[in-house]
């Protein structure tokens, strides 16, 4: 890994794996979803350098990495999450809702041994 210099930041996006492709880098740097110390970027080819903190915004989360190290080719995750630290924020919880149906046992319609012993009692069986 290269510690020194500077990289594209579509490359470093597509090193780290934020996204899939390159182009796919290219298209977040260029749609303005990439902040590069809190400034805007609207060019794929803008320089990052080691200790830069990149904020991307990837549908409703929102990504924030500081570069740890420039990366000379893309591995994998394995080494790719090693070339940033993770600064983002925690994603809001998530309280699933209640259950709509919810009520106690024997309060609805009776089970098949309840109607078996229901027609028993009405037949005067024992």
């Amino acid at each position: 890994m290269n510690d020194t210099g500077k990289l594209r930041i579509d490359k470093w996006l597509w090193f780290a794996r934020v996204v899939k492709t390159r182009s796919a880098a290219t298209a977040l740097c260029e749609d303005g979803s990439v902040r590069l110390n809190g400034t805007r970027v609207d060019q794929a080819h803008k320089a990052v350098r080691v200790g830069d903190v990149v904020t991307v915004a990837l549908g409703e989360r929102i990504k924030v990495l500081k570069i740890v190290s420039l990366a000379e080719r893309r591995g994998p995750y394995a080494q790719a999450r090693h070339i940033y630290e993770d600064l983002s924020p925690e994603p809001p919880r998530f309280d699933p809702p209640s259950p709509v149906a919810a009520r106690e046992a024997g309060s609805g319609r009776p089970t098949k041994a309840d109607r078996r012993d229901i027609n028993r009692l009405r037949r005067g069986d024992d």
